[in-house]
């Protein structure tokens, strides 16, 4: 549904995306996670159609995005920098929505009044704390009843309870409706709740892009201890990612399965081994230290993952 193939931006020589491959199916939720500086909130951009790219492709059903009214119709977006109208309440702001998008839904706009009851319709957003402001740009994205929602750190300000609201909301859209979501966030654990899909991005590139079950299920931790001291230059048919050693117990990163992994280190005779699914958060830290050191561990086929198929903002491109 959502595709960007060798996307490349530069600003004032520096490339901000250098060749970005991202693909993201009808009614997923995509986890694009990375180091701040990575490129996400650029790539996001022209996931939307604010920005214009160099080269490359940007398209949403197979369409372009940019200055595309049609395809736009379709995608409701929240950055990470809200935009709000000077003296602007949320009842200005809801004739705006309805202006922009024509399947704007007033019946649900007046029921969710009970869910951010805290927020007063008559005062003007920009005198809200950043956390209201999060709850207004929700409440607005919601009711637009789109196709797709973008979110650039969506969470950020909001307590543990509306955190929770908020996303019951999104994903009884993604059930009821086939809602597409594409999620930026650095809260890695809250992702894992939600995302089927999670792309690792840095340096302008999405390093690897796999369903979370696959990222889970190809790197395991092991937990293991020998008789006697044990080097590990002894195994050699592990492909590892990190280790430590506590007392005599090795706590070891590896790629593989966990039953592969627990059954190709029982020949090493140990007292001892369990195997532990990682976090994403662990993922995440693994992956993007390989990436440092150079070495992207034979992931370069995931860079092409996706397939073929400016400068000038729009209002609704814009607006919270």
């Amino acid at each position: 549904m959502i595709r960007a193939i060798d996307t490349v931006k530069s600003f004032d020589g520096f490339r901000a995306l250098d060749g970005a491959c991202l693909h993201v199916s009808k009614g997923s939720v995509y986890g694009l996670v990375g180091p701040n500086g990575a490129g996400k909130s650029t790539l996001i951009r022209h996931l939307v159609g604010i920005y214009r790219q160099d080269s490359g492709d940007i398209r949403i059903d197979g369409q372009e995005v940019y200055e595309n009214p049609v395809i736009k119709q379709k995608i409701a977006y929240i950055p990470d920098d809200l935009f709000r109208f000077g003296a602007d309440n949320i009842i200005d702001m809801m004739k705006l929505y309805r202006g922009i998008y024509r399947d704007f839904d007033m019946v649900r706009f007046e029921r969710l009044k009970e869910v951010f009851g805290i927020i007063d319709p008559k005062k003007p957003v920009r005198r809200m704390s950043k956390g209201m402001q999060k709850q207004v740009a929700f409440w607005l994205a919601i009711c637009c009843t789109p196709e797709i929602l973008i979110l650039d750190e969506p969470v950020d300000g909001l307590d543990p309870v509306m955190r929770r609201q908020i996303w019951a909301l999104m994903m009884q859209d993604i059930a009821d409706k086939g809602t597409t979501v594409l999620v930026s966030s650095h809260n890695l654990r809250e992702l894992e709740d939600v995302c089927d899909t999670v792309g690792i991005m840095n340096k302008g590139k999405i390093l690897l892009e796999r369903s979370l079950s696959s990222l889970q299920g190809n790197v395991t931790k092991l937990q293991v201890a020998f008789k006697e001291d044990f080097e590990l230059t002894a195994l050699p048919d592990f492909d590892i990612l990190n280790s430590q050693k506590t007392g005599s117990v090795y706590t070891l990163v590896v790629r593989g399965t966990q039953e592969e992994c627990r059954q190709k280190m029982m020949k090493y005779e140990p007292v001892l081994v369990d195997a532990i699914p990682l976090t994403l958060e662990e993922i995440f830290i693994y992956e993007i230290g390989a990436a440092h050191n150079g070495d992207i561990y034979g992931l370069g086929a995931d860079r092409k993952s996706g397939d073929k198929g400016g400068d000038e903002y729009a209002v609704k491109d814009i607006i919270l």
